[in-house]
């Protein structure tokens, strides 16, 4: 999921102005992120990868898994379809995801500690991860152990037309919200990149993690449509069973995917290969200095740390090395507005040797 574009060259040790312009140059940037935090706030969340933090997609799911559980609870109560009862429980695992993905996003917001002098960012990733978690227990591992229970011990599902209504009324109420979360990321989804690409690269959870729950509810639907409707035309709740058993399998797929993606968030992502190459413009706009190497990783979704060695000319002096690296943060601030920190370490770039031979 991480993507990577290393800027190589050759550095040498550096001058005494250098080093000294190179303090003042760490001390601007954490000056810097601080001191830009609240307009990268608000900026950052459709650019740099961040792509937004979905509220109003997970407000809407929330919305209308309340409702869809507590129709699915009654048409269990009334027919005994183990499908129902599977779908009742994923729609609850999904309310309380939703919940999750809330809570995770406004403790995100909390300011840097001594402790945490970062802030706290990454809580969005963390409360991701226990959705994975908790889609993968209490969504599929009990769908299949359900649907297995109800292909041992066949009984016959009752009152198949109320079923069917429920889970009909559910489908278009998921499509409803399937349908914000689709609005939602389009709008900040870039140009040609497609909709796994999204969920494969996004820097921000909620959003794929939305669109994920959406869609495996919505085909968790028709799989429970599927096997009450064969159920009622064969008289064989076997097919109930089966599609409890599909619905585990699919949940539990949509949570491996999900553990992996937010895992690799939790460990550190780089920038987008994107916003690495609007920042090493920025850099070596205007000639004065060039990159040598760089690295950057997501504090959280809409905070970005930048880390670059910087070449400059041999005969710069420390004040006019200082005043570079100054320059040279407003405009990667400019270019990439999330780049909340940045350390700009300048070293004197050496010539290749000529090759003989």
């Amino acid at each position: 999921m991480s993507d990577t574009t290393p800027t190589a060259g050759a550095g040498g040790a550096p001058t005494a102005a250098a080093a000294s312009a190179g303090h003042s140059g760490e001390h601007g940037g954490e000056h810097g992120g601080e001191h830009g935090a609240a307009g990268g706030e608000h900026g950052g969340g459709h650019g740099g990868g961040g792509h937004g933090g979905g509220t109003t997609a997970i407000i809407a799911a929330l919305g209308a898994n309340l409702g869809i559980a507590i129709a699915k609870f009654v048409a269990f109560l009334i027919t005994g379809a183990s499908s129902m009862l599977a779908e009742a429980i994923h729609s609850v695992a999904d309310s309380g995801n939703q919940v999750l993905l809330l809570v995770g996003g406004k403790r995100s917001r909390r300011a840097a500690t001594p402790e945490h002098p970062f802030g706290f960012g990454r809580d969005r990733y963390i409360y991701s991860f226990i959705v994975a978690i908790v889609l993968f227990s209490v969504g599929g591992l009990f769908a299949i152990y359900e649907g297995v229970h109800k292909v041992r011990e066949s009984g016959e599902v009752e009152s198949q037309l109320v079923a069917i209504i429920v889970l009909l009324v559910a489908i278009c109420l998921e499509s409803f919200s399937l349908r914000t979360a689709v609005k939602e990321t389009s709008a900040v989804k870039q140009p040609g990149e497609s909709w796994w690409g999204f969920i494969r690269h996004a820097r921000a959870p909620e959003l794929p993690v939305v669109l994920l729950e959406d869609t495996a509810a919505l085909t968790g639907l028709v799989l429970a449509l599927l096997g009450v409707g064969l159920s009622a035309a064969t008289g064989n709740s076997l097919y109930d069973g089966l599609g409890t058993i599909a619905i585990g399998l699919l949940l539990v797929a949509v949570a491996a995917v999900l553990a992996v993606e937010t895992k690799s968030l939790l460990i550190g992502e780089a920038a987008t290969p994107a916003a690495q190459r609007r920042i090493v413009a920025a850099l070596e706009q205007g000639g004065a200095v060039s990159v040598i190497h760089m690295r950057t990783q997501h504090l959280g979704p809409e905070e970005l740390l930048v880390a670059a060695k910087i070449a400059v000319r041999h005969d710069d002096t420390a004040a006019g090395v200082a005043r570079a690296i100054d320059e040279a943060e407003v405009r990667i601030r400019a270019a990439e507005p999330i780049a909340r920190v940045i350390y700009l370490e300048p070293d004197i770039r050496r010539p290749v040797p000529p090759t003989v031979g």
